[in-house]
């Protein structure tokens, strides 16, 4: 798996969050929002060196199986 929930310490609220499996916690959102906001694959990974293009792919594709095993 290239993604994984980490509790991430909000004062009392513990919320879970998705991250990439690499060696710095990257929210899998960081993804989704350069993404949505018209930037490239390439200028994430420039903000995001901990990320390789391998991985960011990876965890597209799984979040694409996910949702489409979700809904069937």
């Amino acid at each position: 798996r290239v993604l994984m929930f980490w509790g991430d310490r909000r004062g009392e609220d513990r919320a879970r969050v998705i991250c990439f499996c690499v060696g710095a916690r990257v929210p899998f959102k960081a993804l989704t929002d350069y993404l949505e906001g018209g930037e490239s694959l390439g200028e994430f990974l420039e903000q995001y060196p901990s990320v390789t293009r391998e991985a960011a792919i990876a965890a597209l594709e799984e979040a694409r199986d996910s949702l489409m095993a979700h809904l069937g």
